[in-house]
């Protein structure tokens, strides 16, 4: 068959005879028999003492296939280990040249299952395969397969959209599992998006593959940023600016100097990683950070455009967000102005820094965003107020209380702070991290002031889903109060419900986040919530999935009808029994 001529692909070129010789032979001649003897002693293995051995093999039964097979083995094991050790013997150049003399001799047998090892080794070892190989082993999708990483690298690095078609269905991996976890079941605020370290991130599954796709090849890590950047323009996508950061960090866990020492993002974008495993910026490193901005040298100014990438990466943003919110409590006890702190304006220098990264790459204009001085003058300070006001309304309460009776909780908010949060887009980042941190503190009165800001904010961060993950997840730690109406009101209907028609994702969030506590919820705004949240023509699969889900629990938690209409016929009051006396 077709296989049969396969497997000797090659031979004849080599000058060794095959299946079709033979078949010559013996065609054209007049002694079969001794034909093949004749053969089997010009093409057998040329041993002197194999010409007795081999008759007592054929005595036992050992057809002389299999022998030849395991001596072909035994030597092919020989070779393999023969070829490893020349790849590291010698001076460069010659043993390079054996190598590819090797290959010379030995290319043309490539397409046989039995040497297509150890023609594979060769290449492997040849840091610059010929052209001409290449070429032959890219046209043929087997041998394309067949190859290691290390040929396929030099196959890659001159041919873009190869190297693009392996590197694609990774890249929608990658996007698909981030998304997963941010659309989980499983809503806790004790495990979230954040929770993984950076060290553990770089051990999934996407990240490896990519970093053993690039080796060392600083053309190939190229090519994959470029690829990163366009993908983060076309989606606005900010999980592609995560695998950038972890990309770089794979490649300095492994000590690739020949990239980290290329990418000039590479100490920056380390000396983030320290602070985002500790979720904090502290003062030593917001110097170091602070150090590497202000060195961008005249004509150096792209690099801004990928320490934005760097800072985009919600895991960046996370951090430097919490690092705000943590300053500006400490500044409320210390009595100082945002303008007087250095330590808060470099957060925001490169907070605002990370949100303008999507506008920098797409106008390739390569300079800092201009801090708008009222972020700093009044909304910052605002956002204080409300922390004192806390402060303020936790003391009155502890306070013996006079005639005046208890002071209520401030329940209006600043027009200035809806303001800031609809067209800054720096304010709302940090005000929705704000209101992430007072959930966290289950200060129910300042969520429920705070909440209807929500509703409109700058590009709808709020409705986002990184926002509403961990929004969700906070949540659960006021789960006692959706037993009440008002509660369960201002956040269904004021905030979630706004936008659940024209959001799939916030319609999703919710039945997630009432799969999670619907047996917290009263029973009258279950069921009115369950009508409002019925899935319609246009939802996704997710939402009517989420929302069966729902439904089946709902059901099983309704009493059944027996259960409903068997009351006791009789009710007898029960005895009442006199307390014993104390003594």
């Amino acid at each position: 068959g077709p296989g049969q001529a396969d497997m000797y692909a090659g031979l004849q070129e080599l000058g060794v005879a095959n299946g079709e010789d033979l078949k010559e032979t013996l065609t054209n001649c007049t002694e079969p028999l001794k034909a093949i003897e004749q053969f089997q002693t010009e093409n057998g293995v040329l041993l002197p003492s194999l010409q007795y051995a081999l008759p007592f093999l054929d005595l036992h039964g050992t057809p002389r296939l299999e022998f030849h097979q395991s001596v072909f083995d035994e030597l092919r094991e020989k070779l393999l280990e023969r070829v490893s050790a020349i790849a590291l013997e010698g001076k460069v150049e010659e043993r390079y040249k054996k190598l590819e003399d090797l290959l010379e001799k030995s290319f043309s047998l490539v397409k046989m299952p039995s040497i297509q090892p150890v023609v594979m080794c060769v290449m492997k070892h040849l840091p610059k395969v010929p052209e001409k190989k290449l070429k032959l082993v890219m046209a043929d999708k087997d041998l394309y397969k067949a190859c290691a990483v290390e040929v396929k690298r030099q196959i890659w690095q001159d041919n873009q959209a190869l190297f693009g078609d392996e590197v694609s269905p990774l890249l929608k991996q990658y996007i698909l599992e981030k998304e997963n976890v941010l659309f989980s079941n499983d809503i806790s605020f004790l495990q979230n998006f954040f929770s993984p370290s950076p060290k553990t991130r770089r051990q999934g599954e996407v990240v490896q593959k990519l970093t053993q796709m690039i080796g060392k090849n600083v053309k190939l890590y190229d090519m994959v940023l470029q690829f990163l950047r366009t993908l983060f323009l076309r989606t606005r996508n900010v999980h592609y600016c995560t695998l950038r950061a972890e990309l770089l960090m794979s490649l300095h866990d492994l000590e690739i100097s020949e990239i980290c020492t290329v990418d000039p993002c590479h100490k920056f974008t380390w000396c983030l990683d320290a602070c985002i495993r500790e979720k904090f910026v502290d003062n030593k490193r917001a110097r170091e950070l602070q150090g590497f901005l202000d060195g961008v040298k005249k004509g150096q100014e792209q690099v801004l455009g990928d320490l934005s990438m760097i800072l985009c990466d919600p895991f960046a943003i996370n951090t430097l967000a919490l690092s705000t919110i943590r300053h500006l409590q400490d500044l409320v006890g210390q009595d100082t102005l945002p303008r007087e702190s250095p330590d808060l304006l470099l957060l925001l220098r490169m907070l605002s820094l990370g949100q303008g990264a999507w506008d920098m790459i797409d106008s390739q204009v390569f300079k800092e965003p201009k801090m708008e001085a009222e972020l700093i003058t009044r909304f910052l300070p605002l956002l204080m107020s409300f922390v004192v006001d806390d402060h303020t309304f936790t003391v009155d309460q502890k306070l013996p209380s006079e005639e005046k009776g208890p002071i209520p909780y401030p329940s209006t908010i600043p027009e200035a702070f809806t303001k800031f949060l609809q067209e800054n887009r720096i304010a709302c980042e940090i005000g929705l991290y704000y209101i992430l941190h007072i959930t966290k503190q289950r200060n129910k009165n300042a969520f429920l002031r705070l909440l209807p800001a929500l509703v409109e904010t700058f590009s709808d961060l709020a409705f986002s889903d990184i926002f509403l993950h961990l929004l969700t997840g906070n949540l659960t730690l006021l789960s006692d109060e959706f037993a009440l109406e008002e509660f369960c009101t201002s956040l269904f209907d004021g905030f979630f419900l706004t936008a659940c028609s024209r959001k799939e994702n916030v319609h999703r969030h919710v039945l997630r986040l009432l799969l999670h506590l619907h047996h917290k919820v009263a029973p009258a705004k279950l069921e009115s919530l369950q009508k409002a949240l019925e899935p319609t023509k246009q939802s996704g699969e997710a939402v009517k999935e989420l929302y069966n889900q729902l439904s089946e629990k709902l059901e099983l938690r309704k009493p059944s009808p027996a259960e409903v209409t068997e009351t006791p016929s009789m009710e007898l009051p029960l005895p009442t029994v006199p307390t014993p006396a104390s003594r």
